[in-house]
């Protein structure tokens, strides 16, 4: 988990809130498991992106920004 990390803004397109969940993810037909890429997510956007990620089989792991 991150601890005291600055997250950002939510990932979503048009979304300005502040993030509070990390999605990390990745394209196994392009990448092996040492390459992930990582969107940021509000409470509201977090299940629309999962969603969009696990419908195309991405593997992905959710947590959340900062653990305090």
């Amino acid at each position: 988990m991150i601890v005291g990390a600055a997250a950002g803004p939510c990932s979503r397109a048009g979304c300005r809130a502040a993030a509070t969940w990390r999605i990390d993810w990745r394209n196994p037909r392009l990448h092996d498991a040492t390459r992930t890429k990582t969107w940021l997510a509000c409470d509201e956007h977090r299940p629309f992106l999962v969603d969009f990620l696990t419908a195309r089989d991405f593997p992905l792991e959710v947590r959340p920004t900062v653990v305090t």
